[in-house]
């Protein structure tokens, strides 16, 4: 192929769950747009987007007790709870509209309604629990939660939990129906086919080589075709990253001032899934725990009820383990790859002050299957090593940036990296990542299209009915979405 440039509008890098809902919202918002997608592997959504490679849970903070901190006045602090709702609730009315448009056709193939519990034990963690319970329930987001410490209710919300439990620890549980599963690798794939349905040229097993500035202020794009082995060279006005742990590199590669200082730190996950039906049929709900000390937000413990191509599953972890690849794909250089001379003291700086999170990741990596069912048996009193089987799920970097916090501070959300004329845009980090993606894609286009953005806000409030406004502070509008929501996603048929 000769040097000239295939110009786009707009390039996706990766097609994971990212680039899928950014490319089919600008696609609703520009139609005559012309979008190309480039993917390293076979297929969309085979990484961090992959129904095995995460929970699947629908972050909705209804049971993460990682977003509901408590302060020192012992009071229960939510504002973090009440944020992640919100960006889920975006996304729920964005899959609506897609459902109504007949681009999704069969919602029932990527969400289903599952109760999401949080479950403590030990008086301490029981009192925490009441009092998050006595907050949350004072917000008209998480209406309809319930709370219980009687064994009696607990046996007929979670009965393999309570069966053979001979602890006489108190324990306490909440439980709130409105709880979802989500299979985003499910998602991923039906997104990309919808972009392909509307001349979006999506190209698999093509690996970004270099990216750099031109001249008119577009990028050009430097792609290596794994199949023919040719080297392509693509241009556009706006290019995003959204290559989960591939993000960093390719955005220490543009050079831009906002790609300093920022590192990346490589998180594996594992979960035990159980092979025997019967027990899997015995548990309906995703039951969140209480992080181990020292762990990252990312390895709370939790049994989860999936459903995956149909058939319905359970899970239990994640189990964290470390692995110097940023991607499940990718290879044991890529955390030296990223330490450059801008943020080698930025990375030593969190290296200093994570020591806890280091003891406690090589813990987790020595950790034998006997182990790791032994801590099941935390949540499954029962559990029998031979009826479970241990998964490799995806790789998280985790960003370290220096913060008003301090030099190399670990960042355990999802963050956005643009350049200051908006031309192009990375996203890094992880949990609650997929959940909130429509949000995060919102939040990209504010930065990098803010003239479009007036224009398109008529659309936008079409495609997301809540857009603009602060949903606990409509408690009427509340109500209006999520009913609206399960009806056209089905959720109110189970």
């Amino acid at each position: 192929m000769s040097n000239k440039h295939i110009k786009s509008d707009v390039i996706l890098i990766g097609a994971g769950i990212m680039s899928a809902t950014l490319g089919t919202m600008l696609k609703e918002l520009a139609p005559d747009w012309k979008i190309t997608v480039f993917e390293q592997l076979g297929k969309a959504g085979e990484e961090s987007s992959h129904e095995l490679n995460n929970a699947g849970t629908g972050h909705a903070a209804l049971c993460e007790l990682n977003y509901t901190s408590e302060k020192s006045d012992g009071s229960i602090d939510i504002t973090k709870a009440i944020a992640v709702n919100e960006q889920f609730q975006d996304s729920l009315q964005f899959w609506s509209h897609l459902v109504k448009k007949e681009q999704i056709k069969n919602p029932q193939d990527f969400i289903m309604p599952i109760p999401h519990m949080s479950m403590v034990q030990g008086e301490k963690n029981v009192e925490y629990l009441k009092k998050r319970h006595e907050t949350m329930i004072g917000n008209p987001l998480f209406e309809g939660m319930e709370y219980s410490e009687d064994p009696a209710t607990l046996k007929k919300w979670i009965p393999l939990i309570m069966n053979d439990r001979k602890s006489s620890e108190p324990i306490a549980a909440t439980k709130i129906d409105s709880g979802t599963d989500v299979n985003f690798g499910a998602l991923t794939r039906m997104l990309i086919t919808n972009l392909q349905n509307q001349d979006a040229d999506v190209n698999y097993n093509h690996s970004v080589k270099g990216l750099k500035r031109m001249s008119d202020g577009s990028w050009e794009v430097k792609v290596h075709d794994k199949e023919s082995h040719k080297m392509e060279y693509h241009s556009a006005k706006f290019v995003f990253l959204g290559a989960g742990g591939g993000s960093l590199e390719l955005l220490q590669k543009t050079g831009i001032p906002e790609s300093k200082h920022i590192g990346g730190f490589p998180i594996s996950g594992l979960f035990l899934v159980c092979n025997n039906q019967e027990i899997v049929e015995q548990h309906h709900a995703k039951v969140y725990g209480k992080a181990a000390v020292g762990a990252p937000p990312m390895s709370v413990p939790h049994l989860d009820t999936r459903y995956i191509d149909g058939k319905k599953s359970l899970l239990f972890g994640p189990f964290a383990g470390f692995s110097p690849k940023f991607l499940k794909t990718g290879s044991n250089m890529d955390l030296i790859a990223t330490v450059k001379p801008n943020n080698l003291f930025t990375l030593l700086a969190c290296g200093a002050k994570n020591m806890d999170l280091t003891s406690y990741l090589i813990g987790q990596v020595l950790l034998s299957k006997e182990k790791r069912v032994e801590e099941l048996r935390s949540f499954v009193p029962g559990a029998k090593s031979e009826d479970w089987e241990v998964i490799v799920a995806g790789q998280r970097v985790q960003v370290i940036k220096d913060t008003d916090a301090g030099k190399g501070t670990l960042q355990f959300g999802t963050e956005v990296v643009s350049a200051h004329d908006g031309s192009i845009a990375a996203l890094l980090g992880a949990s609650p990542g997929a959940s909130t993606a429509v949000s995060v894609m919102i939040k990209v286009m504010k930065q990098c299209f803010p003239e479009e953005m007036k224009n398109w806000e008529p659309k936008l409030k079409e495609m997301i009915p809540s857009y603009g406004k602060k949903l606990d502070e409509n408690p009427e509008l509340i109500k209006q979405v999520h009913a609206s929501t399960a009806e056209t996603l089905g959720l109110h048929k189970f």
